[in-house]
């Protein structure tokens, strides 16, 4: 049985102003503590499974990851691979924000077992950096993309977001074309979503957060398109670029609704064994993972068995998240011909529209219609 693992780090420096993430600026357990927590829980959890399991991605996310010290970070994946046995060619993945990496630091991530690296850089000019609530400099991204590469990790990402508050279209290809010199293995590329609760919400309804209007916003993404492609990088998700070959792994285990554990305060985890899958989270308190931990109770929260039709909806705004689509026979061998059938329906209406393309048993979006892509999820919903 495949299953890859999310662990997450829920402290940062600083909480940027943008962010909903389960994130907390305040540290009230050192990193060895937290390690601690993230492997009584992999001893529980491997104790919970039936059958065998081989791992083929482990995430670091956060927060803060690379706040973790690289001997706690070693581990939690020898007990990963103690435990759950992890794959040969396993793609484990730190996530790091600048500031928080020096070489020393990045040789010591890699020689605990990360072998791929994804830096939050989010922008390279020093005022949007501010805007966003972001700790780090243009000077320190670029130092920590240079301390990733001298400690060596050749599998690199680095993140970045559009549409930003004062943002020009110029501004964000110069942005672009600075991402593509770096010459990243992957680039995540997002638009901001401003999301309820966070200061960017409190701001945008006092009319304080002066945003592009929704026109540049879509020049925006589609400069990235044509520059992120014209440097050489493979458009293969709505919002990430990776050169050939060097695609997120992990992240295209929850595209394909591909079974995954969580671990962590707030970690949310998705085990398919039955072709529909059950969904629950931890809870995202430290504090409340921590004493459940304590009391040998699993800290699981909202066990959600799926639905034949949550699976179907599922299979279809995941997928279609990736440009190459879905493939509708496998989908009809999976949940049968009849069940699958209104799903064929919309999509053929949304073929007429222009918005999705289908060529045999490919169903994906049309080239013109990623940038519409929402659109298209809500009629499977």
């Amino acid at each position: 049985m495949h299953i890859s693992l999310y662990l997450h780090y829920p402290f940062c420096v600083q909480k940027c102003l943008y962010c909903d993430f389960n994130s907390r600026a305040e540290r009230r357990f050192s990193p060895a503590e937290y390690a601690e927590l993230l492997v009584r829980e992999l001893e529980a959890v491997s104790r919970t499974l039936s059958r065998p399991v081989q791992v083929p991605t482990m995430y670091f996310g956060g927060g803060t990851p690379s706040l973790m010290e690289p001997s706690d970070l070693a581990r939690v994946i020898e007990t990963a691979d103690r435990l759950f046995r992890l794959e040969p060619d396993a793609e484990i993945t730190l996530e790091a924000n600048p500031g928080t990496l020096s070489v020393d630091r990045a040789r010591g991530f890699r020689s605990a077992g990360a072998n791929r690296i994804s830096i939050g850089i989010q922008a390279f000019e020093n005022r949007l950096l501010a805007r966003l609530g972001r700790i780090h400099s243009v000077r320190e991204a670029l130092d920590a993309v240079d301390a990733a590469r001298c400690g060596g990790f050749d599998n690199l990402g680095i993140d970045l977001i559009h549409s930003l508050p004062e943002q020009s279209l110029a501004q964000w290809e110069t942005a672009l074309r600075t991402a593509a010199v770096l010459a990243p293995e992957h680039i995540s590329a997002y638009a901001l979503t401003v999301e309820e609760g966070t200061p960017f919400a409190a701001l945008e309804r006092r009319g304080e957060l002066p945003l592009p209007e929704e026109d540049e916003g879509a020049q925006m993404f589609e400069a990235t398109a044509r520059l992120l492609t014209g440097a050489g990088y493979e458009h293969y998700e709505i919002s990430n670029f990776a050169r050939p070959g060097r695609q997120s792994r992990h992240n295209s285990v929850y595209w394909r609704r591909a079974s995954y554990l969580g671990f962590g305060a707030g970690a949310h985890s998705f085990l398919n064994t039955d072709g529909l899958g059950e969904r629950w989270s931890n809870a995202p308190s430290p504090e409340q993972y921590r004493d459940a931990l304590s009391q040998g109770i699993l800290p699981t929260r909202d066990r959600i068995p799926l639905t034949l039709e949550d699976a179907l909806a599922e299979s279809f705004f995941l997928g279609l998240r990736l440009l190459a689509g879905v493939d509708v026979g496998e989908l009809a061998g999976r949940f049968g011909a009849g069940p699958l059938a209104p799903y064929l329906d919309r999509a053929q209406g949304l073929i007429e529209r222009g918005l999705l393309e289908r060529d045999g048993d490919r169903l994906r979006l049309a080239p013109k219609a990623v940038i519409l892509a929402n659109t298209v999820f809500a009629e499977f919903l």
